[in-house]
């Protein structure tokens, strides 16, 4: 019988083009003068001499070049339907290629494709929220055949090959079918092995190839390398059954939550070669004690979805499903993440859907066209950071982006997302000048499908995995971030209170003979201090590009410098609000951070050091241990002032309140170096006053100028109140008391 393939259909296929190579490779049935056959027809470019071999009946038929590119065919007659078993895939190829050397392989295009129907309607629609178990390259088993099912997103492509080490990344071996209309192209490589390094070699318009990384890759190559390696998520067995049955009780906005930041490649380095990464499983046991020892609820990861560039910390991801090879592989951040749940510590992780990179194996132009970006640059680029903005109105970007948050909170039970750059995505001339940025529909500056977008992305979030937290970083007065969708708010739980931290900031680095100038600064916080549900963050944003450490902001002497950062510490700590500080400031590092070193543990044989650190630990418990610290962190009825106008002195006095209202504390901060002995403060009753925390302990590296313990409350009136207390305060100090009755 004679080849029925005409030229037409081949010169696409071996020039790369093919939307269906299926019509012309694999098995097909074929007539010829009455007779009837099977076509089995392979690609193999590279290839000297090709064999078909029937696995049913052991028949080994020599196939017959019928292109120079190196494409095959084999016609079988068909007798009594024997040829059936083949049709089903059951034969393989033995072949020897140029260099002599003999093998064998299934034939991918014998077999059918995972994605249905109902899962491209999905995608198109944008609710495909699990996309992550279909997309990318997935482990299947088809007819008792192992291997790795490959699908991705290339609508305007004229063609897509998967291209790897198993194959010399030759773009002409393994094409893909596209489905039409929905532009999404498959392929099922048999017998591929767990660990294959690949990517897909994408044909633009014009005749372009780019080998691009895998949009849902669940690993990656250690960069500069860029390849995506073919990865088994399921394989790690989890031991965190009972964290997870009590998450929505450690992440409840009434609970408290101190956040560790960290970055994982300088937290600490191998004391041997600091230049080397700490793996995530070498990490896990050093860090976790150290979040007990401390006494922190969570653990917050600066980004660890894989990115080109070390130096952007990871807020310039390629590939936002792979999990960093830097530090190990997705299997080892599983074990970091179970060990932080069985000792009890939640696991938040920066997720970044403002912006993705330019780099040419990424996002970018993916199939020619900007796909996830906007076309006009004036909607599509960040003048800022150079980097590309998703089209968050496209309905495949979206779903990206959701499938995205969704597959974190599944595959590595992380129990919250911290969202970057909120303020970004909500302005359309956000950083821009007057004409580079295009108004929404409305003529209004709001982005409306990123709105859009912030809200969905909420809303799944916290129907599909109750209890998990989804917190933004957004730094204009933008009202309802942190409010239910049904309600006009964006659906966050939590929110960065960037105002409180800039002014805060802007009034510790004031000389403490100034700050009585300054004193609205501190005060201002609690007139919006309940219109969100507010984290206060001390992030790594504070302590780069100069800024200098937590330490070395703070003014004065080497005394005044550690004093003033207790004093600032137990003010936040005691402030409404959740907590988070980045790594180095508990102990008083005192260089800038540097992402490419380890934080500066050696200062810890200093007493100053250790001081300091004592009382971050002693902070974390007692915050922990106080349900006035944290259970009324997001409605006035938990806080009241004492006294908030002695701005001479530079004092703040206050309460902080339960549920139960008869529990509660007094604090008092002092933001000068001068002590104030006798101090009047208002009580609500006359008791024992017990003093819990004292900023200036000795423990602590202070002066040890306190309260013998406690003060009892006499029955004068003062500040509007029946009973009152004179105190001790002491210098650059912030001391807590506790009623103690009976």
């Amino acid at each position: 019988m004679r080849t029925q393939v005409s030229l037409d259909a081949v010169t696409p296929l071996v020039n790369g083009y093919h939307e269906n190579p299926f019509e012309v490779l694999g098995p097909h049935q074929v007539t010829d003068e009455g007779r009837q056959g099977l076509a089995v027809r392979a690609l193999l470019p590279g290839s000297q001499q090709v064999w078909l071999v029937d696995e049913a009946h052991g028949h080994r038929r020599p196939m017959r070049r019928i292109h120079p590119s190196g494409l095959y065919e084999a016609i079988c007659p068909v007798e009594d339907g024997n040829g059936q078993t083949i049709a089903h895939g059951q034969y393989h190829f033995q072949l020897t290629d140029s260099h002599g050397i003999e093998r064998t392989m299934k034939d991918p295009y014998a077999f059918d494709p995972l994605l249905t129907d109902y899962d491209l309607h999905l995608l198109g629609e944008g609710n495909h929220w699990d996309s992550y178990k279909r997309l990318g390259a997935q482990i299947r088993e088809i007819n008792g055949v192992q291997g790795i099912n490959f699908a991705v997103w290339a609508p305007n492509a004229e063609g897509v090959s998967v291209v790897g080490d198993f194959n010399e990344w030759s773009a002409k071996s393994h094409p893909m079918r596209k489905h039409v209309p929905g532009g999404v192209w498959e392929l099922f490589i048999p017998e591929m092995k767990v660990g294959t390094l690949y990517k897909f070699a994408v044909k633009q318009r014009g005749g372009r190839v780019v080998e691009k990384c895998d949009p849902y890759g669940f690993a990656a190559e250690v960069p500069p390398r860029t390849a995506n390696i073919v990865t088994d998520l399921e394989s790690y067995q989890w031991q965190d059954d009972s964290w997870l049955a009590t998450r929505k009780n450690h992440n409840a906005l009434d609970a408290p939550m101190s956040i560790y930041e960290v970055h994982l490649g300088s937290w600490q380095r191998d004391p041997e070669d600091p230049e080397r990464w700490l793996s995530y499983r070498e990490i896990a046991p050093r860090l976790v004690e150290y979040c007990q020892r401390m006494g922190y609820t969570h653990l917050e990861l600066l980004p660890v979805s894989e990115h080109p560039f070390t130096g952007s910390w990871g807020y310039q991801p390629v590939g936002m499903f792979a999990a960093t090879s830097r530090f190990g592989s997705p299997l080892d951040l599983m074990y970091l993440i179970d060990q932080c749940h069985q000792a009890g510590i939640g696991v938040i992780i920066d997720w970044v859907p403002a912006h993705f990179p330019k780099d040419d194996h990424g996002l970018r132009q993916f199939d020619g066209t900007a796909l996830y970006e906007h076309e006009d640059p004036r909607k599509g680029e960040h003048p800022d950071w150079g980097t590309m903005i998703y089209n968050y109105g496209r309905n495949e970007v979206k779903n990206f982006l959701i499938s995205n948050a969704l597959f974190w909170l599944d595959k590595y039970h992380i129990d919250g997302l911290r969202v970057d750059a909120v303020a970004s995505m909500l302005y359309l001339d956000y950083s821009r000048e007057g004409g580079d940025w295009i108004p929404n529909m409305f003529g209004g500056r709001e982005n409306l499908e990123a709105i859009d977008f912030l809200k969905k992305f909420n809303e799944e979030c916290h129907l599909q995995y109750p209890g998990t937290l989804t917190i933004a970083e957004e730094s204009t007065a933008w009202t309802g971030v942190s409010r239910p969708t049904y309600l006009g708010g964006l659906g966050f739980s939590l929110k960065w209170n960037m105002g409180w931290m800039n002014d805060t900031l802007r009034y510790i680095h004031h000389e403490p003979i100034h700050r009585k100038y300054h004193h609205d600064e501190l005060t201002f916080s609690l007139i919006y201090a309940f219109t969100e549900n507010f984290i206060l963050p001390f992030s790594h944003d504070e302590v780069v590009h100069g800024k200098g450490s937590m330490l070395d902001q703070m003014p004065g002497d080497l005394w005044q410098r550690f004093a003033n950062l207790r004093c600032l510490y137990g003010y936040m700590w005691s402030h409404p609000g959740k907590k988070l500080t980045f790594m180095g400031g508990e102990f008083g590092q005192w260089n800038e951070w540097n992402y490419n070193t380890s934080l500066q543990w050696d200062l810890l044989q200093w007493e100053s050091h250790q001081g300091l650190q004592n009382y971050v630990a002693h902070l974390n418990n007692i915050y922990k241990n106080e349900a006035a610290l944290h259970e009324v962190d997001f409605d006035g009825a938990g806080f009241e002032w004492i006294d908030c106008h002695d701005h001479e002195a530079s004092t703040l006095a206050f309460m902080r309140k339960a549920k139960d209202p008869q529990d509660f504390v007094i604090v008092c901060s002092n933001f000068t170096p001068v002590p104030r002995h006798g101090y009047k403060l208002g009580v609500p009753e006359a008791c024992w006053y017990e003093e819990i925390s004292n900023s200036d302990s000795a423990y602590f590296g202070g002066g040890n100028v306190g309260n013998d313990g406690g003060i009892l409350a006499g029955p004068h009136e003062s500040h509007g109140r029946p009973a009152s207390i004179e105190i001790t305060l002491p210098p650059l100090g912030t001391v807590i008391f506790k009623p103690k009755r009976g």
